[in-house]
């Protein structure tokens, strides 16, 4: 089995510089695992902060599976992050920089079959930044274009 990528935030690269990235698993309730597997869940408006000694992730929003009877937790709850105290500790150091934040990037089943969340250490892109990012991007495409047709 390998790993199975539920879903990126795409805005995330665009609009930040990712300086770290750690993967965290994720404290779920079943039916969250199931809408996940589904691919029912958005990562656009996410963030990650630390919280007495926690990582939580607010905002990111997981359906509610169609076929669960009675246990249908809020879409939008609060979901605890599991990351090693090490890193809860490094986490902090840099956060408490300013600019930086712990956004979401990817969410996706291991190798076990487990759900984990890809988080990046982020610094916001100014506008122009994002322009040069762009710019670069495009100009690396019509390179492989012409390699490719040559």
């Amino acid at each position: 089995m390998s790993i199975r990528v539920v879903a990126t935030n795409k805005k995330a690269r665009h609009d930040y510089f990712v300086e770290d990235t750690y993967e965290a698993g994720l404290v779920l309730k079943g039916s969250e695992v199931k809408s996940l597997r589904a691919g029912r869940v958005n990562l656009k408006d996410c963030y990650a902060r630390v919280k007495q000694g926690e990582v939580f992730i607010y905002n990111m929003h997981i359906s509610p599976y169609s076929h669960a009877t009675y246990d249908r937790p809020d879409p939008l709850r609060l979901r605890k992050l599991l990351l090693k105290k090490r890193e809860i500790r490094k986490l902090v150091g840099m956060v408490s920089e300013k600019g930086f934040a712990l956004i979401p990037l990817k969410l996706y089943f291991n190798e076990k079959g487990r759900a984990k969340i890809e988080i990046g250490v982020c610094k916001g892109k100014k506008l122009y930044d994002k322009r040069a990012t762009l710019k670069k991007k495009d100009a690396q495409r019509d390179l492989e274009r012409a390699m490719r047709d040559y």
